[in-house]
């Protein structure tokens, strides 16, 4: 990544006269000659670069109870193997781009923070409970905001959760204003949360996640269709609340490496032609 600072890199930042000390590999040889003709007396031109620095990037990952949903025998989305999964192929990245890659969540109410100094296999989240609070998000951006010295501008910042419980418009404001790279990835059952099924006549118990109590409830078919509607409006209203914050979202919806990387390389895709054909 280009550095706002002078250094050794790729990119010009622009070109000035030699002085005693710089370094001979950097004048530019063709504008030397060129204002050395003009001028009739030797001048050297150095020509100036960004530094050319590692990227870096940090997961935060929600660890509500509700993040813990489905366990094993259901048949529909684990969100911890589709946590486990997002977090391998962004760590796997990040190392093949060089990049210091760090971690934070609230698993057990603290903050359990990793700065981005090493670079390392991502493995800081395996074995964290499933206790964060409610506000978790919020706390986490919040946590981000105060550590900004460890986060420059440019960070990739991926949030992993459901984002069921939704920080603020100020708290998105003031971590957009630290001018890092947001990405969510929405990590949704597509049955259960992203819609709904036809239950309608059959008695299905509803666990809360945070108790583990189990409630009874049987459906109308008019019931069924509002909460399918429900669930489909709270995806789309959040996915433009994140869009609104200049965050563009990746949809999980699934633990299968696969399909988790067609839904970053769609990211990427989208990434590409709205910012100009810059990744």
């Amino acid at each position: 990544m280009r550095s706002v600072r002078r250094g050794r890199g790729s990119d010009v930042a622009g070109s000035r006269p030699y002085v005693p000390g710089d370094d001979v590999a950097a004048i530019d040889w063709a504008a030397s000659a060129k204002l050395s003709l003009a001028r009739g007396v030797d001048e050297f031109i150095v020509r100036e670069r960004f530094a050319d620095e590692a990227p870096r990037l940090v997961v935060v990952c929600d660890r509500r109870p509700a993040m813990a949903l489905f366990p094993p025998p259901y048949p529909w989305l684990r969100k911890p193997e589709a946590v486990a999964t997002a977090i391998k192929l962004i760590s796997d990245s990040g190392l093949a781009a060089r990049a210091f890659i760090g971690y934070l969540d609230h698993a057990d109410g603290d903050a359990f923070w990793r700065p981005p100094r090493s670079q390392k296999e991502l493995d800081e989240h395996d074995g964290r409970p499933f206790g964060a609070p409610d506000d978790t998000l919020a706390r986490s951006l919040r946590h981000l905001v105060e550590h900004r010295r460890d986060l420059p501008p440019g960070t990739f910042v991926f949030v992993l959760s459901d984002f069921l419980v939704m920080p603020d418009d100020d708290t998105w404001m003031r971590a957009v204003e630290r001018r890092w790279d947001l990405v969510p990835v929405v990590v949704q059952d597509p049955t259960w949360e992203q819609s709904f099924p036809a239950i309608d006549g059959i008695v299905v118990p509803f666990v809360d996640p945070r108790t583990g109590r189990a409630a009874y409830a049987e459906l109308s078919a008019a019931e069924v269709a509002e909460r399918r509607a429900a669930n489909e409006e709270r995806l789309r209203r959040i996915v433009a609340t994140l869009q609104r914050v200049h965050a563009d979202p990746v949809l999980l919806s699934s633990g299968d490496p696969g399909e988790a990387i067609d839904a970053f390389l769609g990211w990427a895709d989208r990434r590409f032609s709205t910012r100009g054909g810059v990744r």
